[in-house]
């Protein structure tokens, strides 16, 4: 089973990083990466709280390594994953996995992002700057993450884990 789970994490974090191009809105310094919260929330549902942070921060060093993200990833992506890692390990529901992450992201994420980008990046952004586009970039995410899930549990017993 601990096979399984580091191969799926492996798989997340290439395809969290290989995909981050596909969709990206930039909002001022900030740039919003829909799937990126589609990966917490898979990770956060299929593999739990640990991992799902743990995802977050690999494919956040690895953007920012790779010179694609900045260092709003960090923020961006793991509060949001281990909102919804906990709150679906306490709910068993993949909806609360969902609003977890916009919650971590969109409003944890985007205060703390606040710090970061004033004294490292230099930008002038108010404190509640990063709120809009981080709440809309973790709730497209986490919608498409359910329906992932859910659409891949359909296919059969065993299919993800």
């Amino acid at each position: 089973m601990q096979t399984k789970k580091l191969v799926l994490s492996g798989l997340l974090v290439s395809i969290g990083v290989l995909a981050s191009h596909i969709i990206v809105i930039p909002v001022g310094v900030a740039k919003a990466y829909p799937l990126q919260h589609t990966i917490n929330v898979i990770s956060a549902i299929l593999l739990g709280p640990g991992y799902a942070v743990s995802n977050a921060l690999l494919i956040s060093l690895l953007r920012n390594v790779l010179g694609v993200g900045s260092v709003l990833a960090f923020p961006g992506s793991m509060f949001g994953a281990m909102l919804a890692g906990l709150a679906y390990k306490y709910f068993k529901k993949s909806y609360a996995a969902g609003i977890g992450e916009v919650i971590g992201t969109g409003m944890v994420g985007s205060l703390v992002a606040f710090p970061l980008s004033r004294f490292l990046l230099g930008s002038e952004a108010g404190a509640f700057f990063f709120i809009p586009p981080f709440m809309i970039s973790s709730l497209g995410g986490a919608i498409i993450g359910i329906l992932t899930v859910k659409s891949l549990n359909g296919l059969g017993k065993g299919v993800l884990l």
